[in-house]
Formats: structure tokens, C-alpha cells, sequence
């Protein structure tokens, strides 16, 4: 890792895109609407995009699948705001394959998920990350997400992880805002680190010193004209934001299932694009459905940044 991408990584920030994997009714992915996905997010105003995280639904995805949407999203997003691409895999070397694609594809920084097999002690997770980051060429990332994955790391596992590798040196977070404020106090403020959670306490995240949020783009121009009102001192303005957004996250984020499925179709809905679903998956139901027209019509199209 050179010394301008280390510095390219330390001032990333912002709302950062999170893609869906959509697919067609024969449940391969999409290509069009994951495209329209990448441009209406660029569209909304982000300050980045990613892929291969939770909302991608990366353990349904083949490995070649995988490849497949770095190559999409890399292409689609061509540069105009970083890319950040996660890597999925229950081996060293499976992840180190994913990196080095990642890398060839221009992404900016990579966000290493822990190995989906197994749960095992700190010692075992935090040398699984060093193995890996240790064969990157890019900035690298953290997910830490215990309630999601059901293992993860402290805070004090995470400082000593970012202190003996020094490419380790962001974080994202998956959890509560009291939790990502011990995070970063924890890390002494050395490494940025983002939260997701949908936008969950999203204007308490900034407060408390996160460097932004990595969400779907269900509510993602919301949350940039939140995000933006916050970053220039208007925090009441940034409230209003948020609070037009928060009963759609409330709703969306009743888990990981129940995520996949509504998000999706606030999504959707908002953006004229059909979805579907690849089995297995929690399917919506009628009242389900009813609230999210009711919530994409409350939030209206996706909306391009003014």
C-alpha cells in the first residue's frame, strides 16, 4: 500500500452505497437494473460506492458471481467516487483470490468479512485478518459485525488487529451508536470508521465521530441531504432529514431477512425497477408489501442531488 493510497483511505467519508444484488425472475443477477442501482446512487450524490456486503447477499453468490459484480460495479461506478469492495470467503486463500480481483478492478479499499464457517476464538480471527491483509495492496477494512455474523471482535482486539498491521486501517461497524462511540474511543480516533446498520442513529453516528455510513440505497439521497446538512453545521436541517427517513429504516431493519426483503422493494419502488428474489428468502407478504408502497410513496422517487 502506497503512502497516497494510505492518505486517500484516512480522508474517505461520507455516504457510501451499498448495492443490492438484484435479480431477474429466473434469479440470475441483473445486469440492467444493477446498473440503474450504481447510477442512481451516483445520481443521489454519494460520496462512494461499494459492494459484497450483507445487502449484496454475498453468501448466496458463487465466487464467479462475485467477480461478476466487482466487474460490474466497477465499471458502472468508473471512477467517480471511491469503490470499496468486500471480501468474502472461508479460507485465507479464497480472500486473497477475492483481493487480488478486487485490486484489478480499480477498487480503492476492501472490507474483510470474518470466514463464515466455524467461530472461533480472537487470537484465530485477528491472524485470519492479518494473513489476508497482509497479501492486500490496498487500504483494508474491518467488518465487525457480532450481532449480524454472530462473532466478531472488542474494541481493545480491533486496536491490537490495526496495530500490528498497518494496512488494516479502517473499520466498518454494524452496531449501536453507544457501541461504535467505545470503538473509537477505544482506537483513539486513529482509524475512520463507518457504521451501517441502515441508518440507524445516523446523526448520532456523525456525532459521536463516525466518518460516515455504508447503506443500501433504499433511503440513500436522504441520507446524503442528511449527511450534507451535517457536514456544513445545519444539524437541525440534518434531523429533518433524518426523521423522514427513519420510519422506513425502522421498518427495513427488523433483520437481515426481513432487510433483503422490504429494503429490496422500498428500493424497488422508488426506483421503478422490479425485484425478485433468489430462493431461499424470506418472500413478502401482503401487509409487508402495503407498508413498503406506503413508505416508498412517503419518501417519493429516488431523488438526484440538487
Amino acid at each position: 500500500m502506497s503512502l497516497a493510497q494510505a492518505t486517500q483511505a484516512t480522508q474517505l467519508h461520507g455516504i457510501h452505497a451499498i448495492v443490492y444484488a438484484l435479480f431477474d425472475a429466473t434469479e440470475k443477477l441483473d445486469r440492467h437494473a444493477m446498473r440503474r442501482q450504481v447510477q442512481l446512487s451516483l445520481a443521489s450524490g454519494v460520496h462512494g460506492m461499494a459492494a459484497l456486503g450483507l445487502a449484496t447477499e454475498v453468501a448466496k453468490l458463487s465466487e464467479t458471481e462475485r467477480r461478476t459484480v466487482m466487474d460490474w460495479v466497477a465499471e458502472d461506478t468508473a471512477g467517480q467516487v471511491p469503490l470499496g469492495l468486500t471480501i468474502f470467503g472461508n479460507s485465507v486463500a479464497e480472500q486473497q483470490a477475492q483481493v487480488r480481483h478486487a485490486q484489478s478492478v480499480g477498487a480503492n479499499w476492501i472490507i474483510l468479512q470474518p470466514p463464515a464457517a466455524g467461530s472461533f476464538g480472537a487470537a484465530e480471527y485477528i491472524r485470519f485478518f492479518g494473513r489476508v491483509a497482509e497479501a492486500a495492496e490496498l487500504p483494508v477494512a474491518i467488518q465487525n459485525a457480532p450481532a449480524f455474523f454472530g462473532r466478531g471482535l472488542t474494541a481493545d482486539e480491533i486496536r491490537e488487529l490495526v496495530t500490528q498491521h498497518p494496512n488494516i486501517c479502517l473499520l466498518k461497524g454494524e452496531g449501536p451508536v453507544v457501541d461504535i462511540a467505545t470503538l473509537i474511543e477505544r482506537t483513539e480516533g486513529r482509524v475512520p470508521v463507518f457504521n451501517g446498520r441502515g441508518g440507524l442513529e445516523l446523526i448520532d453516528n456523525l456525532r459521536a465521530g463516525c466518518r460516515g455510513m455504508l447503506l443500501a440505497p433504499d433511503c440513500i439521497d436522504v441520507a446524503v441531504r442528511a449527511y450534507e446538512a451535517f457536514r456544513r453545521g445545519d444539524e437541525a436541517q440534518a434531523e429533518r432529514e433524518y426523521q423522514a427517513m427513519l420510519p422506513a429504516v425502522v421498518f427495513i431493519m427488523q433483520g437481515i431477512e426481513n432487510f433483503l426483503c422490504y429494503g429490496k422493494r422500498v428500493f424497488g419502488l422508488r426506483a421503478g425497477i422490479e425485484v425478485h428474489d433468489r430462493a431461499p428468502a424470506q418472500r413478502p407478504t401482503p401487509a409487508g408489501l402495503a407498508m413498503a408502497q406506503r413508505f416508498a410513496q412517503a419518501l417519493g422517487p429516488l431523488r438526484a442531488r440538487e
